[in-house]
Formats: C-alpha cells, sequence, structure tokens
C-alpha cells in the first residue's frame, strides 16, 4: 500500500508505549492488558489500546476497558511503514499506548517469526513486557527469559509479570531467579484466582456482549493494582526514542454525495475492524447501526448494507424469530442492493442455521444450509483471487484475509457463483469463497481494509448507483462491477 504524506506540517512524535505478550496462548496476557488498562484508566490516563493480529474478540474487551476504540496491527496485512503510520494515527493525543500480543511472542508464519508478535514490537521499537504461565515452574522462568532476550537482535524484552503464583514463597524463588540471571525488570506476581474473571469459549474469550463485563474489569483492575508496578512500567513505556511521521493512509472520497451503509451491531454479528469502517466514511458513506435482533427495519434510507461476522449461531433463535427483518433483507438483495457480508453475515443470508437445538430460517438469500461443527471448518489467514467481476472486487485482484469459523455452509440448489478462488484457506467448499447473487457478496473471508481500500470505493460507488437507481425508480439491478 502505498502512503502519501500529508500536507500538514506535524512534528515527529515519540508515543509511549508499551507491548504485552506471553509465551504461549492462555499465559493470560490478555487479562492482564485488560486490567493494566483499566487501573490506568481509573488513574486518569487516556489509554489508546491495540491489538495485534487477526482478533474481534479481545479487541473489543480492550476498547471497553480503555473507553476507547481498539485498533488492529497486523504485520500480515501491512508492511513496516504502514504500520508505523497507522499506529502514529492512532496514538495522537494519548497517554499511553498499549498494544496486547497473540500467541507466542515469537510465533510467527514460519521458522524466521515472520509477522510474529516480536516482528511487530520490532517494527514499532516498543519495549515489551512478558506475562508468563508459572504454574509449577521457577528457576525454569529465567532460562525462558534468557531464550527470549538472546532469540533475536533488536528486541527489548524489559519486564516479566508472573501470573497464577501458587504463594509468597513461589514468588520469592521466581523474582530471585530472574533477578539472578537476567537484567530484566520483575514487574509483578498475580496469584491464582479463584474466580475466572472472563470465561473462555471456542473462539477465546466470550464475547463481551454475552457477558456481563464491568464487575469483571474492575476486579480486573484490583488485581493489578495489587499485584503489579505500574508505575515501573510507565516509565518502561515512556522510555523511547522512536518517533514516526504522520502520513495519510485513507483514499479521497469517490461519491458525489453521500450514502447510508447499513451496519450491523448486535450479539448476533459485530465482528468488524474500525478501520474498515472509517474507510467506508472515508470514501463517503454515512454509517447507519441498526439490530437484526430487535429492530424490524434499519431507521434511515439504507444504499447498502454490510454484515459483519459474529455468533449467529448462539442469537438463532431471536434471529429466526424477526420475520420482518429476514424478509427486508431478502428484498434488498432482490431489489440488487449492495450487501456485504462476512462469516457470520454469510450464515444470515442463507436459508437455514442448524444447531444442537434445532433448525432456524435466516433470510435464504442463498440456497444453502449452515451447520455448526466442534472443530474449526477453516482457521488461519487466506490469500484470495477475485475470479469473476462482482460489485466489490474487480477481476483479476489479489488480496489477504482470514478466517474462523465452526460452520460449514452445505450448498442446496439454486443459480449462485463463487468468486473468489483461495491460495491459501478452506473457505466454503474446496478452496472456493465469496456466493454472489445479483449484488449480494457472502464468505467466510474475513478483509483489512486499510490492505484494501479499493474495497471500500467500489463498495461506497455501489451504493450510490443503488441510490440513484431508487430516485428514478429503476429497479431491479443485476449486478454492478467493481472499478477500483
Amino acid at each position: 500500500m502505498k502512503l502519501k504524506k500529508l500536507n500538514h506540517d506535524y512534528p515527529k512524535i515519540s508515543y509511549p508505549r508499551i507491548l504485552i505478550g506471553g509465551l504461549g496462548g492462555g499465559s493470560g496476557k490478555t487479562i492482564v492488558t485488560l486490567g493494566v488498562i483499566k487501573t490506568l484508566r481509573n488513574k486518569g490516563l487516556r489509554i489508546k489500546p491495540f491489538k495485534k493480529g487477526p482478533d474481534y474478540i479481545d479487541a473489543a474487551w480492550l476498547a471497553l476497558a480503555a473507553g476507547e476504540s481498539a485498533c488492529n496491527l497486523d504485520p500480515f496485512f501491512l508492511d513496516e511503514a504502514a504500520l508505523r503510520n497507522i499506529f502514529s494515527l492512532k496514538a495522537q493525543g494519548f497517554d499511553l499506548s498499549v498494544i496486547e500480543g497473540n500467541r507466542g511472542i515469537f510465533d510467527g508464519l514460519d521458522v524466521e517469526g515472520s509477522c510474529s508478535t516480536a516482528h511487530l514490537a520490532k517494527v514499532l521499537e516498543s519495549p515489551v513486557i512478558v506475562v508468563v504461565d508459572c504454574t509449577k515452574v521457577t528457576r525454569t522462568v529465567a532460562a525462558m527469559l534468557v531464550g527470549c532476550n538472546k532469540l533475536e537482535p533488536d528486541f527489548k524484552l524489559k519486564g516479566v509479570i508472573f501470573n497464577k503464583v501458587a504463594g509468597e514463597r513461589h514468588r520469592k524463588i521466581l523474582t530471585n531467579s530472574v533477578e539472578r540471571y537476567t537484567d530484566i525488570k520483575v514487574l509483578g506476581a498475580i496469584p491464582k484466582l479463584k474466580k475466572d474473571p472472563i470465561p473462555e469459549r471456542y473462539m477465546g474469550l466470550i464475547s463481551h456482549r454475552e457477558y456481563e463485563s464491568k464487575d469483571n474489569l474492575n476486579y480486573l483492575a484490583q488485581v493489578i493494582g495489587d499485584n503489579v508496578d505500574l508505575d515501573e512500567i510507565l516509565k518502561i513505556a515512556r522510555d523511547v526514542t522512536h518517533d514516526f511521521e504522520i502520513q495519510s493512509i485513507w483514499p479521497k472520497k469517490v461519491v458525489s454525495e453521500s450514502v447510508n451503509i447499513g451496519v450491523v451491531r448486535d450479539s448476533s454479528l459485530w465482528f468488524y475492524y474500525e478501520e474498515n469502517l472509517e474507510l467506508l466514511k472515508a470514501c463517503g458513506a454515512n454509517i447507519v447501526e441498526f439490530s437484526l435482533i430487535s429492530d424490524l427495519r434499519p431507521p434511515n434510507e439504507i444504499h447498502g448494507l454490510y454484515l459483519g461476522g459474529g455468533f449467529p449461531e448462539t442469537q438463532a433463535d431471536l434471529l429466526s424469530k424477526n420475520e420482518p427483518m429476514r424478509k427486508w433483507v431478502f428484498n434488498c438483495a432482490q431489489m440488487g442492493m449492495p450487501i456485504y457480508a462476512e462469516c457470520g453475515g454469510l450464515m444470515y443470508l442463507c436459508r437455514e442455521i442448524f444447531t444442537k437445538d434445532g433448525l432456524y430460517p435466516m433470510a435464504g438469500v442463498f440456497p444453502c444450509s449452515i451447520r455448526i461443527h466442534k472443530r474449526p471448518q477453516g482457521h488461519g489467514y487466506t490469500k484470495a483471487l477475485s475470479t469473476r467481476h462482482n460489485p466489490f472486487f474487480k477481476e483479476g485482484v489479489e488480496f489477504l484475509g482470514h478466517e474462523f469459523h465452526y460452520s460449514s455452509c452445505e450448498i442446496k440448489e439454486g443459480k449462485f457463483e463463487f468468486v473468489l478462488d483461495l491460495k491459501r484457506g478452506e473457505g466454503i467448499w474446496s478452496g472456493k469463497d465469496g456466493l454472489l447473487y445479483k449484488n449480494t457478496f457472502a464468505s467466510y473471508n474475513h478483509i483489512y481494509g486499510p490492505h484494501i481500500p479499493s474495497w471500500g470505493m467500489n463498495f461506497v460507488r455501489a451504493c450510490l448507483i443503488f441510490k440513484d437507481s431508487l430516485a428514478l425508480k429503476k429497479i431491479p439491478i443485476s449486478q454492478i462491477k467493481a472499478i477500483f
């Protein structure tokens, strides 16, 4: 992605920042990160949260703790210049930026650790704090930290927080070992918690939309405040020297007048990168949020729909019972309204969802059935090729994305076509993805707008064409072709 420098004379700024990572999944880094953010926010600091990698659930919890939207930073989608630029744009005006890593710090796509949390930390020249699950280990923690410091050059491991510490004797041995064998600061020791502050489900932490969150975040803040040296964390975060220049990342407005894009935000569908919505706004769209569960139809005149990911299977009964909304969405597709659906949105646009509790009718735009499985049916990064013209991607365009779904899409009958070939990933069926009906596009693939800004440009343009057709009463529209 090429970045054009803004004409404004912005100064270079060194943003206080820390990256909190773990030695592996389940280390407790998310719990610690949430607690650190919430505690510092309670002290009056403005915190900007960031999440490394393709994650909606953790990012939503981070935003809730900070009271600010979270930004995803993913080296798979963006080059180093773009990562630094997005970080600097989002970090402006905040006292501290807190970046949560994913997986183990050095876990990447290959043996070189490409796209790892450590790679992101080096790109942003951010000091790193590691959270270590200390269950049944003592001196070995020091050995692991020595290895972390020596594995890669320019990696700034500045502090460690012990998690699941059994007692005072355990804490002392851990602390003395790390202080003897390393120069890494021991920043805290969190005891084994009697209750699970945020339960997990198959996709990670349970959604904040399905679980009472206020008391749990306050509990985490208390735990962190009692057991972690926040003053030392702030000192580490402020002791950074690298500064960044601010550059523009958004394309120019592509329509002569604004259009309204309906975006579902409820407990069934809420997986959206905030940057995707910002891209649509930059291109000329107004975002109109509504619910597939509680609303009978969106509140304003709508010219396009964006149905993100989520957990429609957990809300299948409520979605099914809202028959007026199901019919309205079906009619929008029949009229040729541009509709873009990702994963959970795809599930809603199909004929029905089968869960362990039974069958639930959905919008029925595509003659397909959705079944929920116990194991992932697609999980990881994707690389897609657009094989046919559609409203959102020109034929021949390649782009990156990711998928994570426990459902499968069983095709019944009817006229539709796949418009994506996945060079990497599972998709709907055997590497095929992207169902297309008129101007409705649905796939298991999630995209990140700053990686492919043409998606937003084409989406908004298609909405304007549909808006004009409404004014001229020239509907339905068979298919709009992308031009960007």
